[in-house]
């Protein structure tokens, strides 16, 4: 059996029975049922005379109870901060040993601020205790009076768990928008997103494809924020892939009007306009070095230099930014700043492409034609070949999406407004996927020249066509996978079973020699 252990003031008015019989710290030991073998009394020097004493009633009433007596000095037992320091180094020195014993923490002596300051040190476990409040009997009951244990461990009230959990899948539900998501990997994202947002002011990096729904889930944490109260101020979107040079500066931390040839005013900048609120910066990438320096100072310390000032702007701001590029392999090629990324990178959340989550489609098309019927103020549907036929097509693993959700909501969006009396039909539905393989083939031929063009120079030029897209693509995946061997065992997966000698590596190895190409040129 573990030892049961009560911690307290010393009540200098109510342990001294100046007003009534019932003294708190003596009966506290009375209860039948609340057995208590060590008690502790906290008390200050001038008041060592009353504690001895009760020390003294309570082990002649209750020869199973020790009593030990800590002076603690505090000037001012109002003063919040000198009470914290002084009980926190109480706590921290008291060596608690919880596998021998239980520990209460009697809350009704003390000074109000004394109250708190153990609720605050025993809610953050720097006290392993329950709390005990106790009153005086009613009446002219002689017993022991009342006594109420509280468990701060809020998983163990299932009332309240239901409440915190359906809190959480509100919470959840805001971050995807209303729309019933499937994909296993997302929502375990947006669970550990939610936990997040809700406890931390740290920075944020959400990396995706273009399209992926950075825009969006930023303004959706905005809001979750503002729920949470966690900021005041309004959201910043800032698209840096605009911001070049010295209206980079500019446009973010404002200028002196001296500091800019033929300016009118002053200008205050965005971070200016972020404080208390959050700043976007979307396509964080695409910032300059010099810019990358000084987010990272207002980062750190809130405090920037507009353009021609002397003098520092003070922004408190959460910083969200977003990035369509890996920023490691654009800091290994001295493109991208390591301290600001170090700094970013605390709470990095990957969004998926739209290919990579096709049990999502289904919900998002949903979504999209609910969007639709608001904006024309018409309801469409598709026919059910029609519907059958689009929904095959979006989640065939062959659907590029290069766009993502963008390209999902262009499309439904075409959709919808051709619709000829609020019916989509399967002859529209196969113009719209006829449409979407010629763009995203031509958008294909151009990215494919691009990715070789950048990798082996003009001999790309040399290369045909046929090849050329199964190079592109080759690329790509070795790109995406962690080894050789891994990039290989995708790449050959189905012949691979056909073969007896499976050296998915060499095999790959091979192919890229022909063309001048081995591993590591290939993660450039």
């Amino acid at each position: 059996m573990k030892k049961s252990v009560v911690i307290g003031f010393l009540g200098t008015n109510l342990d001294a029975g100046k007003r009534r019989r019932w003294r708190p710290s003596v009966q506290i030991n009375d209860h039948p049922d609340f057995p208590i073998d060590r008690l502790e009394l906290i008390h200050g020097r001038r008041w060592s005379g009353l504690a001895n004493k009760i020390k003294a009633e309570v082990e002649r009433r209750n020869p199973e109870t020790e009593v030990l007596l800590h002076q603690m000095e505090i000037a001012d037992p109002w003063d919040f901060e000198e009470m914290y320091g002084a009980m926190f180094d109480f706590a921290r020195d008291y060596g608690f040993d919880d596998d021998r014993e239980d520990y209460f923490v009697h809350l009704t002596t003390g000074t109000h601020v004394a109250q708190i300051c153990w609720f605050l040190l025993t809610e953050a476990r720097h006290i392993p205790a329950k709390l005990v409040q106790t009153g005086p009997p009613r009446g002219d009951d002689d017993g022991p009076g009342s006594l109420q244990i509280v468990d701060l461990d809020l998983s163990k009230y299932n009332a309240l768990q239901q409440r915190f959990d359906l809190i959480t899948k509100e919470y959840n539900t805001l971050l995807k928008g209303g729309i019933d998501t499937r994909n296993a990997a997302f929502n375990a994202m947006i669970d550990r997103m939610e936990v997040v947002t809700s406890n931390s002011d740290a920075p944020l990096l959400l990396v995706g494809p273009t399209g992926s729904g950075k825009s969006d889930l930023a303004g959706r944490l905005y809001e979750l924020k503002l729920q949470r109260r966690r900021i005041k101020g309004r959201l910043v979107h800032v698209n840096c892939s605009t911001l070049k040079g010295e209206r980079a500066m500019s446009t973010l931390f404002g200028h002196r009007r001296q500091a800019i040839p033929g300016a009118a005013a002053d200008r205050r900048g965005l971070l200016q306009e972020a404080d208390g609120g959050v700043l976007f910066l979307d396509e964080i990438d695409e910032l300059g070095l010099d810019e990358q320096a000084m987010i990272l100072h207002a980062i750190e310390t809130g405090k920037y230099f507009p353009l021609g000032s002397d003098y520092e702007v003070t922004s408190r701001f959460h910083l969200i930014a977003g990035a369509s590029r890996n920023l490691a392999a654009l800091v290994a090629e001295n493109r991208f700043r390591a301290d600001l990324y170090a700094r970013l990178n605390l709470w990095t959340f990957v969004l998926p492409a739209l290919r990579d989550r096709p049990e999502d489609i289904a919900p998002n098309i949903a979504s999209e034609m609910a969007q639709m019927e608001k904006k024309l103020g018409l309801r469409v549907t598709f026919n059910a070949d029609a519907h059958a036929a689009y929904l095959a097509f979006a989640t065939d693993p062959g659907t590029q999406w290069l766009g993502n959700f963008r390209d999902l909501g262009a499309s439904i969006q075409r959709l919808c407004t051709l619709a000829p009396r609020g019916r989509i039909t399967q002859a529209m539905v196969a113009e719209e996927i006829a449409m979407l393989q010629s763009t995203w083939q031509e958008s294909s031929r151009d990215e494919d020249m691009q990715l070789l063009t950048d990798l082996i120079g003009p001999e790309a030029l040399g290369i045909d066509e046929f090849d050329r897209v199964q190079l592109a693509a080759v690329v790509r995946i070795c790109r995406q996978s962690s080894s050789l061997s891994a990039a290989g065992r995708r790449l050959f997966a189905a012949s691979r079973t056909m073969k007896t000698s499976r050296n998915d590596a060499d095999r790959l190895k091979k192919y890229l020699a022909r063309f001048g190409l081995d591993w590591s040129a290939c993660q450039q």
